[in-house]
């Protein structure tokens, strides 16, 4: 007798051999005696030991009371998953669960040698597992042989109806014998599940686990506001920051993640890539590389990080925020497993705060909002590591002590601390200087509170304005004007005062102590960068000015000097300039009467205004 009851004493044995202590809730539900011959709809969240549940609750259908499968032939159980990796992971845990039994596993996924598969089906299988469309092929090409099935499950159901696989799901049920068990699980269940659960199931028994109402207990969530222009800065710092085993990084689209990819590389970190694109080949090279510490970073889509599986994924970082609250789940779900604790990071840009506070309601999940961590944290956590690292704890062995006798006398305690010290930073990536946002945890929505407020003028002190040759026009932005100020003219942002933007420049006040010192960094061409020219103004700029010349509101619009380089009013006249002898301020330059194109019946003047009515003359009878 073994400790779990109610569990086909083979796969007990293989529990126990595998250093199972005890069931997760999803296990212990579905091996209720009273769901022996019934149809199944579970709800339970990745992480939560789905692959055993439905292993051990298929078993009794399979085996009918017999403690060994026979001799193989037409398949008796199917596993379909949405993704290659998910569908090899299942494989991989049916095949050690299933072991004492007996039980030949055959794989049919996308990737891989078709006719391998075949060879492997027609010898015989007692368990396939695949994914919907090679699943399809086979039984198109009259491969699979679906005449013996007695169970069929769905792993992420959701997720499969999400990539497009409805059709070719309902084609594998309907090759299906009618009397079969079919079991369902899935992380969340929209009305398309449950339609598809109506269609193809008979009286399931709805299972919702207690471990899908207090979802990933064991994962610390962290929101950080950071600068648009500062995303993949941040990501950086908070990889150096938390300097965990292993990283995965969600990307949106393959374009970012190639992007990623290609920046991580450049700057020293041990990354891999995971997406669509990549052969099978590649992916089970890149998980391989995780596996066995020769990556730390995995970069993926969603689609390509389904079935990805890294025991002890530590850190999970949101690149670009997830499209809802069930994918955010299941990416943040990837790690906090078995029991461990793990840390999912999301990367928000101040621009999109509302849209990550709904996300993170939505998903009943309490984040802590802070900044990304800065170049002086990373350093001081580095620090700390190196300080707690147990090479400290170990003392000399027989065969060091006279190599550590040598270097002591030959160099000194301080300078051998100082190497050690030198050669445990060397190939880490240098962290970023970021931008600091102002009242970042401002609530979202209220721009006033989340913007700096300004500083009184008489606060800043004497001071030295200085025009830059870029506005609004130019896109010109106080986040990038601000670091290209500090970096060029070697000053600092507290020697920044008032920044105006104008439509084709900007005023900036600077601290009049480190004025010359910025015109002296800046150097005689004074440019910036790009060039961006910088000029130092004589006395406070007029704000408003437009660029045409256009008075301040009260006056009139133009007078008989400015009235050729003024911007024309928005009225119906012509806009560009009249030909001939230009009228009187007080009169307009037509009278309707007198309009060129006004003429009945004749052709316009030179120099129509571009889109004004060609006139087409009546017809008359006769």
């Amino acid at each position: 007798m073994t400790k779990f009851e109610g569990i086909v004493p083979a796969l007990a044995s293989a529990l126990e051999t595998r250093g199972y202590e005890e069931l997760t809730p999803v296990q212990h539900a579905v091996i209720d005696p009273a769901l022996t011959d019934a149809d199944v709809l579970v709800s339970a969240q990745t992480g939560s030991g789905k692959t055993v549940a439905f292993g051990l609750a298929m078993a009794p259908t399979l085996l009918q009371g017999a403690e060994r499968f026979g001799q193989a032939g037409a398949p008796l159980a199917l596993a379909i998953a949405p993704t290659r990796e998910l569908a090899l992971q299942v494989k991989r845990e049916l095949e050690w669960l299933y072991a004492p039994t007996g039980a030949w596993i055959a794989s049919c996924v996308g990737g891989m040698d078709m006719r391998t598969e075949r060879r492997a089906l027609e010898r015989g299988a007692h368990i396939v597992v695949g994914t919907p469309g090679r699943l399809r092929d086979h039984i198109t090409r009259g491969a699979l042989d679906m005449t013996g099935l007695r169970a069929a499950v769905l792993d992420e159901a959701d997720e499969m109806l999400d990539l497009g696989f409805r059709e070719d799901l309902e084609f594998i049920l309907d090759a299906a014998p009618a009397e079969r068990r079919t079991l369902m699980f899935s992380a969340t269940v929209p009305s398309a599940i449950a339609k598809l659960a109506k269609s193809y199931q008979r009286d399931a028994v709805r299972i919702s686990t207690t471990a899908e109402k207090k979802q990933h207990v064991d994962i610390e969530y962290r929101a950080l506001t950071v600068a648009p222009s500062d995303r993949e800065n941040a990501i950086i710092n908070v990889l150096r920051y938390y300097d965990a085993r292993n990283a995965l990084v969600f990307c949106s689209t393959r374009a970012a993640v190639n992007h990623l990819t290609a920046r991580f590389n450049n700057r020293g970190f041990s990354v891999v890539a995971m997406s669509g694109e990549l052969s099978q080949n590649e992916r089970t090279h890149a998980l391989q590389a995780m596996r066995d510490g020769r990556a730390k970073v995995c970069i993926a889509t969603d689609v390509a990080a389904r079935g990805i599986d890294l025991p002890g994924l530590e850190l999970v970082v949101h690149a670009d925020l997830p499209s809802n609250p069930e994918t955010l789940l299941h990416r943040s779900g990837r790690t906090g497993r078995a029991g461990r604790k793990g840390v999912s990071v999301l990367v928000v840009p101040s621009s999109m705060r509302r849209k990550a506070d709904r996300l993170l309601q939505n998903a009943s999940i309490t984040a802590e909002w802070a900044r990304p961590p800065s170049a002086d944290e990373i350093v001081q956590r580095d620090d700390e590591r190196l300080l707690a690292d147990p090479v400290f704890e170990q003392a000399p062995a027989d065969d060091e002590a006279e190599l550590v006798k040598t270097l002591l006398e030959r160099h000194g305690a301080e300078r051998v601390a100082a190497a050690f010290v030198r050669m445990s930073r060397a190939g880490k990536s240098a962290p970023e200087d970021l931008i600091e946002l102002q009242a970042f945890s401002a609530p979202a929505g209220r721009r006033e509170e989340r913007d700096a407020a300004p500083r009184p003028r008489d606060e800043f002190g004497p001071s030295v304005w200085f025009s830059i040759s870029a506005g609004r026009r130019q896109n010109a932005e106080p986040r990038w004007l601000i670091p290209m100020l500090c970096r060029v003219g070697k000053i600092t942002k507290n020697e920044i005062g008032a920044i105006k933007m104008q439509p084709e420049e900007t005023y900036v006040e600077i601290a009049a102590a480190a004025a010359d010192g910025f015109l002296k960094a800046v150097g005689p061409e004074r440019e910036l960068q790009n060039g961006i020219m910088v000029t130092q103004l004589d006395g406070t700029p007029e704000f408003g000015r437009s660029a045409y010349g256009k008075p301040p509101a009260g006056k009139k619009p133009y007078n008989a000097k400015g009235f050729d380089q003024a911007r024309p009013a928005k009225t119906g006249y012509p806009k560009k300039p009249y030909a001939g002898e230009r009228p009187a301020s007080d009169q307009k330059p037509w009278t309707k009467d007198q309009k060129p194109w006004a003429k009945k019946g004749g052709k316009p003047a030179a120099g129509k205004p571009a889109g004004a009515k060609k006139f087409k003359p009546k017809r008359t009878e006769g």
